[in-house]
């Protein structure tokens, strides 16, 4: 369960060659909690070193900074040479929005950090692709044209007066380009062949750039021209995708090689079904697909619903068994199995999390630690839980209504309640483990120093703020739950009428979790010192339980008379 915001960095260092330097580099990132460093891929060719990391924006913004510092203060810019362009001692350095976190927040991070390389570092910096500040910078080969040769006179013209930082030339660091981008997915499609040549007529069928326009449709005729000398190309299928075809030999076969460097514009289900399409029209097949690297979770969860969809089944299933229906559909485990934990980065990263979560805990395990003689697990983790046991009943309803034979037409309605109360589970869920956060937070609270008035006050201050995270918890549960009602009372009065029982005891799980939940507001809320907050949470908490006993009371009769009527 993905809840955290993630985003990925790849700066690119102008260092290829000396291990030293590169490894004190990428210490830099290692030292800062909260981040993952992914990969270090260094080119002696290139004399370039490009380095991956991921985590919370925060922590991943404060580790790219520390590595440019670092960068800046290893590498001489004016004894550098190699194959690739350049013109900084951290070259460019793009953030990438992995989960829960949008472009337009991306690029406010990246434009944070530039503003701070730019006046703590006093290197000049342009902002790129996203993150650009004027639509003439958008673009990276124009940003870093005339390289580190020609830097000294980009800076002087006024025109290209760095976004941040300085408008002078130092020879020893360069310049650097900020930017935010999309996430870029390698793939490699597997095909039944191990002609190069098909495969790579597959790869200019759907590729942005398309192949040339040959006289007489000839792959040996020259490439025809406009009035104005240049060349004409037919254009692909997929937008921002680069492919070629080649053949590997480790496995025996020819693929299309693809980056897809703009999953929203093309999505890594349609590539597949795109590179499908063209391959059968000739004569080949698609047997499976590679990732190579890393990808983010949307783009296998959005394959999979993708294909739900495909074959009209309900799409509020768990992530679990999403993720196995994209795995089976694009055949990501044809060459060799596909682990989600080594292959999504949002699951690696949940991998790494030390934290004991009660949600991980088998049923007999979470029962027993509850029974315990520790506090914690407690009524507001319990009702928070109930709550979504009866959010799972009317999901389950939906999804059985979804497949009953003789309701096929109506796949698509009941698929639709059962997302909602997929996402409403995830939420209740969520809160199982806040119930238990906040009780320990008041426990902090509590235990710390009070000799001095200004530890007093301190203690005091954090104590208020533990006491309304931990009312506003147990509110939320409240909240969920009663979100639920909507579900479950949906499919007592619409669903699959074998199942109208589980709806029944649905409905009163979300009323047990509303008034249990309740419970943990009121006694937490009388330890607010600020009372109109107090009330406000009590009044609000009497409208939501009210509202939960009417709507039970109104599902139970409803179930009972269809029972009876059975």
């Amino acid at each position: 369960m993905i809840t955290k915001r993630i985003i990925e960095c790849v700066p690119n260092f102008s260092e290829g060659r000396d291990l030293g330097i590169i490894r004190q580099i990428t210490d830099e990132i290692e030292q800062v909690e909260g981040v993952k460093l992914l990969d270090v891929d260094p080119g002696k060719a290139t004399n370039r070193t490009v380095v991956t990391f991921v985590g919370e924006p925060e922590a991943v913004v404060e580790a790219a900074f520390r590595a440019i510092k670092k960068a800046a203060s290893l590498i001489d810019m004016r004894k550098h040479k190699g194959a690739h362009p350049r013109f900084g001692a951290t070259d460019v350095c793009p953030l990438v929005p992995v989960a829960n976190i949008s472009m337009e927040e991306t690029v406010k991070y990246a434009h944070r950090l530039a503003e701070r390389i730019g006046k703590e570092l006093n290197i000049p910096v342009y902002c790129y692709e996203n993150a650009a500040l004027k639509p003439e910078r958008r673009n990276l080969a124009d940003v870093r044209a005339g390289e580190y040769e020609g830097l000294a006179e980009k800076l002087a013209n006024p025109d290209w007066k760095p976004d941040f930082g300085p408008a002078e030339f130092n020879p020893w660091t360069g310049a650097i380009a900020i930017g935010a981008r999309d996430f870029l997915i390698a793939v490699n499609f597997n095909l039944n062949t191990t002609s190069i040549r098909r495969a790579n007529a597959v790869a200019f069928d759907v590729r942005e750039k398309g192949r040339p326009l040959r006289e007489g449709n000839s792959i040996k005729g020259k490439i025809k021209k406009d009035k104005e000398g240049n060349e004409i190309w037919i254009p692909g299928l997929l937008k921002g995708t680069k492919a070629i075809g080649w053949y590997i030999d480790e496995y025996g076969i020819a693929q299309v090689s693809m980056n897809i460097t703009n999953i929203s514009l093309t999505p890594l289900h349609i590539a597949f079904e795109t590179v499908c399409e063209k391959a059968r029209e000739r004569g080949l097949r698609v047997s499976g697909t590679e990732i190579v690297g890393l990808v983010p979770a949307r783009a296998i969860l959005d394959a999979g619903r993708y294909f739900l969809h495909k074959q009209q089944r309900s799409l509020g299933v768990s992530d679990k068994e999403i993720i196995k229906i994209a795995i089976k559909s694009m055949g990501l485990d044809d060459l060799k199995p596909f682990r989600p934990e080594e292959k999504i980065i949002e699951y690696m990263l949940e991998s790494d999390v030390k934290e004991k979560k009660l949600i991980d805990m088998s049923c007999s395990d979470f029962t027993y630690e509850t029974a315990s003689e520790s506090p914690a697990p407690g009524g507001g983790s319990i009702s928070a839980y109930i709550g979504a046991l009866g959010a799972s009943l009317g999901t389950m309803v939906a999804n059985l209504s979804a497949h009953k034979p003789g309701w096929d037409n109506r796949w698509e309605e009941f698929s639709h309640w059962a997302v909602k109360g997929q996402n409403i589970i995830r939420d209740l869920l969520l809160l199982v483990d806040e119930d238990t956060r906040a009780f320990n937070q008041i426990m902090e609270a509590y235990g710390l120093p009070k000799t001095t008035e200004e530890e007093k006050s301190t203690r005091q201050k954090a104590i208020q703020q533990a006491m309304l995270y931990a009312t506003q918890t147990p509110f939320n549960t409240m909240e969920k739950a009663l979100e639920a009602f909507e579900v479950i009372k949906t499919m007592a009065e619409l669903g699959n009428p074998n199942s109208v029982s589980d709806a029944g005891v649905g409905a009163i799980c979300a009323r047990s979790a509303v008034i249990g939940a309740f419970l943990n507001v009121k006694i937490n809320a009388a330890g607010l010192k600020n009372k109109k907050l107090a009330e406000d949470f009590i009044r609000r908490g009497n409208e939501i339980e009210r509202k939960a006993i009417e709507i039970e009371t109104e599902i139970l009769q409803m179930v009972n008379e269809k029972i009876g009527n059975i």
